[in-house]
């Protein structure tokens, strides 16, 4: 018996409809890789560009290893294989506190802090060696400046320390410069931020500073006092001699007084006299004369009694 053939499309025609199906399943699949693949285009070119600011150096690494140094500006580099670490090159401070002995052998804790800067030309070294600036500071420098604060506190007594800051500044920063000769970098400006002496000391460095003080009030109060002393003696020595001016210029006074007196009165009296003699040279050669003289001597009165003609005979005048 002649079984009749199933009606099934030709291979063909069933083959076109698959490849068409098959087409239309990968058209999302072009989309996202070549969505991605121009990301990964824009992402190269993006990062294919740096920018280093001011105060700043760069150093560019290549799987990791360190291969050069760039300046501030606009930089490139290989995307995905090169690595760019920026580091800071302006200035830094450093602060640290240490236990120190002084030269007389009291226990001290001063806080210390210090400003550095690398040399940015051997950045690259430094990068080398230490990875970054922090861990340069934290295994070199900071270590260094305890030391150089130990060997300075050691040079001054404990009163010297806070007397005497400024020299002591001065001794750590020549200590810590001979230390640090031998590394790019240059130290400026230490300072001493804090020095805690034990309470004892303290207490003694008071009680002096306070007897120290009241002896300055002292002298300061003697000296005023000498001051004022001065000043009244110079007020008596000027009213003496003013006072002394003043009589001397009474008795000038009295003196040219008398003296101009005395001559007027010795030319009144040589006047007087003058007339006196040029009077009696006149009367002297005048027989009136002797009545003038007695004339001049007589008083007023008249005689009491007279002698009458005979010499035995005395009248008595008057009542």
């Amino acid at each position: 018996m002649h079984n009749p053939q199933p009606n099934n499309p030709p291979e063909k025609t069933r083959y076109v409809r698959y490849d068409r199906r098959g087409s239309e399943h990968l058209r999302p699949i072009n989309l996202m890789t070549d969505f991605f693949l121009g990301l990964i285009i824009i992402l190269s070119i993006w990062l294919s560009f740096y920018i280093v600011g001011e105060g700043n150096r760069a150093i560019v690494t290549r799987f990791g290893e360190a291969i050069y140094q760039t300046n501030p500006g606009l930089h490139f580099k290989v995307p995905f294989i090169n690595g760019v670490h920026k580091i800071e090159v302006r200035e830094r401070k450093s602060v640290e506190e240490l236990s120190a002995a002084t030269k007389n052998q009291l226990p001290a804790v001063i806080k210390l802090s210090i400003n550095w800067i690398i040399n940015a030309d051997e950045l690259m070294d430094v990068y080398k060696r230490y990875g970054s600036l922090e861990q340069f500071e934290n295994r070199i420098l900071d270590p260094k400046l305890r030391q150089a604060g130990k060997a300075a506190a050691s040079k001054f007594n404990a009163d010297e320390l806070i007397r005497d800051r400024q020299d002591v500044t001065v001794e750590i920063l020549t200590i810590m410069q001979a230390l640090m000769a031998n590394y790019p970098v240059q130290i400026n400006s230490p300072q001493i931020e804090n020095i805690e002496l034990p309470s004892a000391y303290m207490d003694s460095v008071l009680k002096k500073e306070q007897a120290r003080e009241d002896a300055s009030r002292e002298q300061y109060n003697l000296a005023k006092q000498n001051l004022v002393a001065k000043q009244s003696v110079q007020t008596a020595n000027a009213e003496r001699d003013a006072t002394k001016a003043r009589a001397d210029g009474v008795a000038y006074k009295i003196t040219t007084e008398a003296t101009a007196e005395a001559a007027s009165i010795r030319l009144i009296k040589s006047a007087e006299a003058g007339g006196i003699r040029e009077v009696e040279k006149a009367l002297s050669s005048n027989p009136l004369f002797v009545d003038y003289t007695k004339a001049l001597r007589w008083d007023g009165a008249v005689p009491k009694t007279v002698l009458g003609e005979g010499s035995n005979i005395l009248l008595k005048l008057g009542n």
